[in-house]
């Protein structure tokens, strides 16, 4: 089956394109409301960055659903007036029209939660970026985020039919990754690069194993990070802040918990294992960081200077260098991933 490329590149293109435009506006919107981070401990900006990186990635990512929707609607509507799939306007060809259809029709639910859990992780991390809430409460609303996704039906069975497993362990994954990324959120492109390379193998992936409707979602990310990345790195005129972190690491979750990465086209199990590896920079940096705060004594929420990032840069290196580094170990994990 050939992949819908006309889909997929429109994603990509257009992610990339609402993204980098949107930025300049909403950058002009945090500095008129003081919606920026300011210089402090731990940090080496010496001016205040506005927090404008999470709103116009979540722009890039949700204007170009709403204008894909509005084609599709006429596309299909035009189509059925004459009894097939294709509209006289040819935006889209029948095939690619039936194929959405089909897949909204299948996760029409789950995809409505999906995009509500994405608005509800901006609108928490904005207001963690804002008012700089407590961790219970910012651990609270991820959990409901995380509730709801699973209850949706996108849930992890690693083989376990127990519906109490499924729903434990996706919520853990959710709140994980989603964490993992906001503590990974600590220089100039480090959290958008590693969320362009963790959703293009997604995408990819879904491409590859015919799930268009994912390998659409994957695009979407990744185009927006790319819309965004050359506003972040290597100097930054705007930073994701919570917001863009914690939308960054949710939907790398949830893409990969939405493909089928186990089937008989790839029969072996060990295929279930390639999301770990695709994000195993970002969530080996969480547990390296987690256990030393443990033997340290300290929270594990409290933020320090020893992710690899950090470790990199006392060891010699340019904290650019030390991100591209990083980035160039995502990728190579990410390709090694398509071995499994």
């Amino acid at each position: 089956m050939t992949f819908p490329f006309n889909a997929y590149l429109a994603s990509f293109a257009g992610a990339i394109c609402c993204a980098a435009l949107s930025l300049p506006w909403w950058r002009r919107w945090c500095v008129r409301h003081q919606h920026v981070d300011h210089p402090g401990h731990r940090k080496i900006h010496r001016q205040p960055v506005p927090l404008a990186g999470g709103l116009a990635v979540f722009t890039g990512i949700a204007l170009p659903v709403v204008v894909g929707a509005l084609v599709f609607l006429g596309d299909w509507l035009a189509g059925a007036r004459e009894g097939t799939l294709g509209s006289p306007l040819r935006l889209l060809d029948p095939a690619t029209t039936a194929l959405f259809a089909y897949g909204y029709q299948r996760r029409a639910l789950q995809l409505t939660v999906l995009g509500l859990g994405a608005v509800a992780m901006v609108g928490l991390g904005w207001l963690d970026d804002r008012h700089e809430l407590r961790p219970a409460h910012k651990f609270a609303g991820q959990l409901l985020v995380a509730a709801a996704v699973a209850a949706a039906g996108v849930r992890i069975t690693l083989f376990v039919e127990a519906p109490v497993f499924g729903y434990a362990i996706t919520i853990l994954w959710i709140l994980t990754v989603t964490n993992a990324c906001n503590f990974m959120d600590n220089m100039n492109g480090l959290c958008a690069g590693l969320g362009v390379i963790g959703a293009w193998c997604f995408a990819w992936n879904g491409a590859v194993q015919g799930q268009f409707l994912v390998a659409t979602v994957g695009f979407l990310t990744c185009g927006a990070l790319v819309g965004f990345l050359p506003y972040n790195f290597p100097r930054a005129t705007a930073f994701l802040g919570d917001a863009g972190s914690h939308l960054v690491g949710y939907l790398l979750a949830v893409l990969a918990i939405l493909p089928n990465f186990y089937s008989p086209q790839t029969p072996t199990p060990l295929a279930v294992l390639k999301p770990l590896l695709i994000l195993s920079p970002i969530l080996g940096d969480l547990v390296a960081v987690v256990l030393l705060r443990w033997r340290l004594g300290k929270p594990f929420y409290v933020g320090d200077t020893n992710h690899f990032s950090h470790r990199l840069v006392r060891r010699g290196l340019r904290p650019t260098t030390a991100v591209l580094v990083l980035l160039l170990a995502a990728a190579g994990l990410g390709a090694l991933s398509f071995a499994l």
